[in-house]
């Protein structure tokens, strides 16, 4: 009986231990994400209360970003907003509405506009642009791709209340409707309208919501 009390209060030991631990590392990684937060937020145009940034971010022209309030990032966002490529001046734009939620491992760049509405949720892997390195002309592709002048034919709309799943490719000149679901892996080329589901490369729609 004594033996097996024993193993009881071991093994109660070495729970209360792990739990305490992980609630520990929790609590310091919640910290640091908070410092690094506070660090980084006077980077972009705007930045709105109760947001936060887990690092790490790679951050190119915050000056043209604005981040709305209640905004989360998991790790690895690559935020772009370039204004100069190969000597070539751009006029870039950001704009992150409220209560969005972009997990990890996500790539946006813009050198046009790209706006994502209020209560989007983009989950991990996602890239969004609304550029290219060059047109596709026969002038263009004689250019090695690195020298190409950035093209943009278009900016890029996310409406409010969509969500994005993991894998996504969303392509320059492209709107998505409110209430839209754009399933895991599909590559976004053309407009999806409000309130549907669309999936596929090049995506297509295959439910429309009520």
């Amino acid at each position: 009986m004594r033996n097996f009390l024993s193993f009881i209060v071991q093994k109660g030991i070495i729970w209360l231990s792990s739990i305490f631990t992980l609630s520990l590392v929790t609590g310091v990684k919640s910290r640091i994400n908070s410092y690094y937060t506070i660090w980084l937020k006077r980077e972009f145009r705007f930045f709105g209360a109760n947001s936060g940034i887990n690092r790490p971010i790679y951050l190119n022209g915050g000056k043209y970003i604005t981040i709305g309030q209640d905004f989360h990032c998991d790790q690895r966002l690559r935020l772009e907003a370039i204004d100069e490529y190969e000597g070539i001046k751009y006029d870039p734009e950001i704009i992150i509405g409220n209560h969005v939620m972009i997990q990890k491992d996500c790539h946006i760049g813009a050198i046009n506009k790209i706006q994502i509405g209020h209560g989007v949720l983009i989950a991990s892997k996602v890239f969004i642009s609304d550029h290219s390195h060059g047109e596709a002309t026969s002038l263009s592709i004689k250019i090695p791709p690195l020298k190409r002048p950035l093209f943009s034919k278009g900016p890029v709309i996310i409406e409010d209340n969509v969500w994005i799943g993991e894998g996504v490719i969303i392509l320059p000149g492209v709107t998505i409707g409110e209430n839209s679901i754009i399933a895991a892996g599909s590559v976004v080329t053309k407009s999806i309208p409000s309130n549907c589901v669309a999936a596929g490369s090049p995506t297509k729609i295959i439910k429309e919501l009520d």
